[in-house]
């Protein structure tokens, strides 16, 4: 991208490890690109200087004088993580990180004990996952994932209907479960609401007081009554050493038949050999699994075996034209900053003790 002239304009820096994400977020964002261009200065590349430069730790050296002038930095996923000796080093008059991705927990604290504000992107990312879970839970309700690819013949046809007829409540009176009431769970149960379906939403979350769940037109529970009565419980929990191996046999073991679990958090938070026992155990049940850990599974797991498990590479967030929200969200933060000196999405430290 040619770079537009320099004169009097804040300078800023693509910090980053993932060339290749900072290009589909951001460079391949021409809109946006456009903007951020007329109004910062970016360093460019010695030897073509039409072309911006992306810093990392590799080259971080050659561009010192310039980093150590920024007021900004821009990253997505591969943000290099500094000490605070560093972070003065290298970025002594930065004042904001704008973070096109979510979570920000690998890499945040020493910016911020540095004196860095830090806005992510994490409302706009966690947008298609809500959309993606809602679309799983409806079809779920339906039976749609235990008959999926198994209408082969004309016989099938009617045996089938009658399968998830008979077995399945469909989307009407229902409950389902939600498991975490952060930015996402929150949009997922604004969104099953909107569709007005009559259901009772049990929500699982230390952090989601009665008054929330009273303004929001839902009941909290124990994973104990959600497991156990919810035909579909959903997880949305945030990723933090707490939460890890939080969902086990206990649980599990309580699934009704026909019920399905769904995961769109992370895989740390399951014990996975867990999940997987009672799901040979009780082959009516379903799981949708969009993460696991590790990610890919390994070769041996049975994951890729059971017949009543359906995963998906991890595609929940932003794929795509997605990419391009998270870049439109944080030319807004910059925007916002810019004139009001105020972010809608700031991270802080303290929040960094609960967010995922």
């Amino acid at each position: 991208m040619k770079i537009a002239n320099k004169d009097n304009k804040d300078k800023a820096v693509f910090f980053c490890r993932d060339k290749v994400s900072v290009n589909r977020i951001f460079e391949s964002n021409e809109e946006i690109m456009k903007k951020f261009n007329a109004e910062l200065e970016f360093p460019v590349v010695s030897d073509d200087s039409s072309k911006m430069a992306i810093v990392d730790l590799d080259n971080i050296e050659q561009f010192k004088d310039f980093t150590n002038e920024c007021k900004y930095i821009f990253s997505v996923w591969g943000m290099p993580q500094l000490s605070e000796s560093d972070i003065k080093k290298y970025f002594g008059k930065c004042e904001v990180i704008f973070y096109g991705a979510g979570s920000v927990q690998y890499f945040a604290r020493e910016y911020l004990k540095s004196g860095i504000k830090i806005t992510s992107a994490w409302v706009a990312n966690g947008i298609p996952v809500a959309e993606f879970a809602v679309s799983e839970i409806i079809m779920a309700f339906k039976g749609y994932y235990k008959i999926l690819r198994k209408v082969k013949k004309p016989d099938d046809w009617w045996s089938l209907h009658r399968t998830t007829g008979g077995n399945y409540t469909g989307n009407y009176n229902t409950k389902i479960g939600i498991l975490g009431a952060g930015t996402i769970g929150k949009r997922v149960i604004s969104y099953l609401q909107k569709l007005n379906i009559k259901t009772e939403i049990l929500v699982h979350d230390p952090y989601f007081s009665e008054k929330q769940a009273a303004e929001m037109n839902v009941r909290k529970a124990s994973l104990e009554e959600i497991f156990k009565t919810c035909g579909v419980i959903s997880n949305h929990v945030a990723n933090l050493p707490s939460t890890v191996g939080m969902i086990n046999k206990t649980h599990f073991d309580l699934m009704q038949d026909y019920s399905t679990f769904i995961n769109t958090g992370r895989g740390a938070q399951i014990v996975e050999s867990d999940m997987i026992n009672a799901l040979k155990n009780n082959k009516t049940l379903t799981a949708l699994l969009d993460v696991t850990e590790p990610e890919p599974p390994e070769t041996d797991s049975e994951l890729y075996n059971l017949d009543n498990v359906i995963l998906t590479p991890h595609i929940a967030g932003v794929i795509g034209n997605e990419l391009h929200r998270l870049s439109d969200c944080m030319y807004d933060e910059y925007n916002l900053y810019e004139n009001e000196k105020k972010l809608n999405y700031e991270v802080t430290l303290e929040m960094l003790e609960y967010m995922a």
